[in-house]
């Protein structure tokens, strides 16, 4: 199946995208592994025709923004993200009233409609350089409350919180991660910004996925607690075979970023289905806040 899929990548002229959170099957079978935005980011300096983005929706929305005249394939359209799901444009626009005036600063987890009404967007790698990149002394964050507190504590602008969170980060409690500790009291603990501001205090550093990547490359240790995703350890020790890694917790796995199988990613390949297309309208705005920020990082 996976000669298949390489020999259908080649003569469609389409490129497959995998993030760091995917199943080892479907990473490694891909042509970039990573972040979302960077992966559509640099999905779109390539002459595909076709971008096949193994994640979830709002994912695929944002490689369908950065390049609209590509077809982007999402091969399950019910992979989504309960935390993008915890911000509609309805409520959004009703936020913006009750705080008039004040710039809305969007976590690319989020949908393509939503970041169409923001100001600009944040990674969770660089958001504290987009809030104080603002001439602006309060700001909104949406939609990850966890990743707001966060920037709130290395800027001294006023943070507005939406109560938004991803579940699978906000549900690793300090008394798990301590637990872990314990066991592996040696090995470094490493973060994403998701978690709940108790768990970032447990932890060495605080770092996207990305980020615990260059970490790890960089760094003299030998062991490490991943306090994310657990999808991502596999990239981790694919490339570093001699270091150790340790989930935090056996509860961090996300459901709908398993969803995707190589039978999906033949059959997406097969019919050019499913699409995900963003409006014209939402995607010329969206791609202003997206632009915005990455011309300050």
């Amino acid at each position: 199946m996976k000669d298949m899929i390489r020999k259908k990548l080649k003569e469609k002229n389409a490129i497959l995208l995998a993030h760091n959170y995917q199943p080892p099957e479907i990473q490694d079978i891909s042509d970039m592994c990573g972040d979302s935005l960077e992966l559509s980011i640099r999905a779109g300096k390539t002459d595909a025709d076709i971008i096949v983005f193994c994640g979830v929706h709002f994912m695929a929305e944002t490689a369908s923004i950065v390049s609209p005249h590509k077809t982007v394939l999402l091969p399950r359209l019910d992979a989504g993200c309960p935390m993008a799901d915890m911000i509609t444009p309805e409520t959004l626009i009703q936020k913006k009233k009750e705080l008039p005036g004040i710039p809305v600063v969007t976590y690319v987890n989020s949908p393509a409609a939503v970041k169409a009404l923001s100001d600009i967007c944040c990674t969770s790698a660089n958001a504290v350089q987009v809030v104080n990149s603002l001439p602006d002394s309060e700001v909104l964050m949406t939609p990850d409350k966890n990743l707001a507190h966060y920037t709130a504590s290395h800027t001294s602008k006023k943070i507005h919180f939406w109560d938004g969170y991803c579940p699978i980060h906000h549900n690793l409690l300090p008394e798990m991660l301590a637990e872990t500790k314990e066991k592996y009291p040696h090995a470094k603990v490493l973060a994403h910004p998701e978690c709940r501001f108790e768990i970032l205090e447990m932890a060495d550093a605080v770092l996207s996925t990305s980020g615990m990547l260059k970490h790890v490359a960089n760094s003299k240790d030998n062991s490490f607690i991943i306090a994310t995703e657990y999808g991502l350890i596999h990239p981790l020790q694919k490339k570093y075979q001699d270091k150790q890694f340790i989930s935090a917790s056996d509860i961090l796995k996300c459901q709908d970023m398993k969803k995707i199988t190589l039978a999906d990613v033949l059959r997406s390949l097969d019919t050019l289905t499913p699409e995900v297309r963003v409006p014209s309208d939402i995607q010329a705005k969206a791609r202003g806040a997206v632009e915005r920020m990455i011309a300050i990082v």
